[in-house]
């Protein structure tokens, strides 16, 4: 039988009776025959807890040896509960053991709080797999090259999830969560949204990088990267479905060449609601002043979103970008203070009351007038357009925040995503 990597969130593991049906999971599938790896996320609340202890210490620090002791910190909470999972599994007569990242070991590099994988020695675990055991291994974190421990910051479970995958070419990663698949949109905003069969690396990659929830970004990169199917589902069904039909539930994110991927021309809404523009106006219009503007945000590790340069008058021009809301007064005192004094600018004004509402789906590529459909769609409900965002799969636009809920609403029943079997 196959290699099986599960992945299970916070709420997933939420409490002793959630862990203890999560073995039962587990073992099922061991006992049909499976090599199975497990990576766990702390329990839900956990590591917000922690680091809450820690701010509460330490409000005022954000130094390198400060980083260093919160993934120090924030890192136990996933021991915890692997080790628990682990006792759970032994409890069901279930041979397992669980490994730290860094026993593994999972080399990362040495950006705390926010660490990139390296590489992965897969020596360990293949041993414990041959020797029939479950193998658990933590997720978010890993080891530097100084011996350190580090963490990926935010969603980091799904991203050693999918890496542990690719490094022991693993079947599928199953990623369990408390939804049971990915949709056209919230299905809080509205009701009528699908779950969607199937997705392709690059839709999910774009959904979930314009504010999609379900999956965190770089496990779809590393997904897409090494080829590993991946499987969103819920951990909520019951622990003894059928495998055979568990196996094929849920939403597959998988190829392109998948001959599902023709049938919808945009395939699912996203929308973030945590956006903020900045306008720097009345800068030189000379080459290199984006590099200039751009470069001082970047240099303070901050992600710059969608970007508009407007030509002025005599010779001046306004650059503006979007940054996430958190960054906002941050970014705006860094303008002020390095921008504005070097390039002569007029000003610096901003807007942290916007959203960005996107359209996903690789059919985009061959069907004219899809973007033209998202503007007579929001006209209608006179939402005005900020920023406008195009690739060959999506289109973004960003409005005023008050909106964003009318605008997905308009923008699912304009692509027809209400209608049974869209997205499928």
């Amino acid at each position: 039988m196959a290699l099986i990597v599960h992945k299970y969130g916070g709420t997933s593991m939420g409490s002793p009776e959630r862990i203890r049906n999560v073995a039962k999971r587990v073992a099922k599938w061991a006992r049909a025959g499976h090599q199975m790896v497990v990576v766990p996320s702390a329990m839900s609340g956990e590591t917000n807890r922690l680091l809450g202890l820690a701010k509460e210490l330490a409000p005022s620090r954000k130094d390198s040896a400060y980083h260093r002791e919160l993934d120090m910190l924030a890192a136990t909470g996933e021991q915890a509960s692997s080790a628990l999972l682990a006792l759970a599994l032994q409890a069901e007569g279930m041979p397992s053991i669980s490994y730290t990242g860094w026993q593994v070991p999972v080399r990362t590099d040495s950006s705390y709080t926010k660490a990139r994988i390296e590489s992965i020695d897969d020596k360990r675990v293949r041993a414990d797999l041959d020797a029939g055991r479950v193998v658990i291994v933590t997720g978010f974190q890993g080891i530097d090259g100084d011996g350190h421990i580090t963490t990926l910051g935010r969603g980091g479970s799904d991203t050693s999830a999918v890496a542990i995958a690719a490094a022991m070419k693993a079947a599928e990663v199953l990623i369990y969560t408390d939804v049971d698949g990915v949709y056209t949109t919230d299905p809080r905003v509205v009701p009528e949204a699908r779950r969607l069969h199937s997705l392709s690396f690059e839709e999910m990659l774009e959904m979930a990088s314009l504010g999609s929830k379900v999956l965190q970004i770089r496990s779809v990169e590393f997904a897409g990267k090494y080829k590993v199917p991946m499987r969103v589902l819920s951990s909520f069904t019951p622990w003894d479905i059928d495998i055979n039909e568990e196996a094929k539930s849920g939403t597959l994110i998988t190829f392109e060449e998948d001959e599902q991927m023709e049938k919808a021309v945009v395939s699912g809404i996203a929308f973030a609601r945590d956006e903020a523009k900045v306008s720097v106006l009345g800068v030189p219009d000379t080459p290199g002043i984006a590099h200039q503007i751009l470069g001082a945000v970047a240099q303070a590790n901050i992600d710059v979103d969608v970007i508009i340069q407007n030509v002025g008058k005599e010779g001046r021009t306004d650059f503006s970008f979007t940054v996430n809301r958190g960054d906002y007064q941050r970014t705006l005192d860094l303008l002020n203070e390095q921008v504005v004094p070097k390039l002569g600018a007029e000003e610096v004004v901003g807007d942290d009351k916007i959203a960005k509402v996107s359209i996903v789906g690789i059919g985009m590529r061959s069907h004219a007038g899809v973007a033209s459909t998202m503007f007579r769609a929001l006209a209608e409900e006179n939402i005005n357009i900020k920023m406008i965002s195009t690739s060959e799969i999506k289109t973004s636009v960003v409005i005023d925040d008050k909106y964003v809920e009318l605008a997905v609403r308009a923008l699912h029943k304009a692509f027809g995503l209400d209608q049974a079997g869209a997205g499928a």
